[in-house]
Order: structure tokens, then sequence, then C-alpha cells
């Protein structure tokens, strides 16, 4: 008894349907992986480079209804900008938050600014800094 073979001849006929299938799904995988690679690179760039004002908190002082801030901030040239800091609590509720301004030429300031809270504060915290 025979049995017949449904596979046709190697090489004869070109590429099934299946492999051009999976060549078309590896290709169109490779251009969407490329431009996600792209769109997260731009971004990463735009955030690193578009940034231009940085700080950090380098001392506090609390008080019974302030926190005094010590902020060194960094920015470009003429660029002014604000800085918020809160302070919490120490069962970590919120009693205070501003926005701290900053202008002129220079590119890095040591500025104590003070942070009036409604109830004695147990932290500084820099919650960002942006231009405008």
């Amino acid at each position: 008894m025979s049995t017949a073979s449904t596979r046709l001849p190697e090489g004869r006929y070109g590429r099934s349907s299946d492999e051009r299938a999976d060549r078309t799904l590896k290709v169109v995988g490779a251009v969407l992986g490329a431009a996600l690679l792209a769109v997260i690179g731009f971004l990463g760039y735009h955030y690193v480079v578009q940034n231009e004002i940085s700080a950090q908190v380098i001392t506090f002082d609390a008080s019974a209804h302030a926190v005094k801030v010590h902020l060194e901030v960094h920015k470009d040239a003429g660029t002014d900008g604000y800085c918020t800091v809160r302070s919490q609590a120490a069962d970590g509720s919120e009693v205070g938050r501003a926005d701290f301004r900053f202008t002129g030429s220079a590119t890095r300031i040591d500025k104590v600014v003070t942070l009036r809270t409604t109830a004695p504060g147990t932290t500084a915290e820099l919650l960002g800094c942006h231009t405008g």
C-alpha cells in the first residue's frame, strides 16, 4: 500500500504562504520596534535637553509654623522659573506647599526660602522646577 504525499516538491513552486506571512510579520515587527526605539529616544533626549532648571534641597529647618528650606538651583542664564516645595507632618499629611520664583542671569542660585505651614512640618520635599 502506498501513501500519496501532500507536500509539494522542494523549491519547485516558490515559497509557501506560511513562509511569506512569517517573513512579513518579521519585517513589520522590526519596523515597529525601530519606530518605538526612535520615539523613546526622542522623548528621553527632549526631557534631558529641555530641562532648563534643576534644584535640590540642601538642608531644612522646621519650626511650629514654617520650614526654612535651603535650595540650590541650577538654570540656564536668563531663564526664569519656579520650584515647588512642600512639607509634611509626622502623620504624612501635607501641611504646606509653595512655589518659589527664580529670575536673573545667574546660573547657580543658593537661596534659603521660608515655607509657611499649618502645623509643624517634619519634611521639606522638592516636587519639581519649571520654566515660566
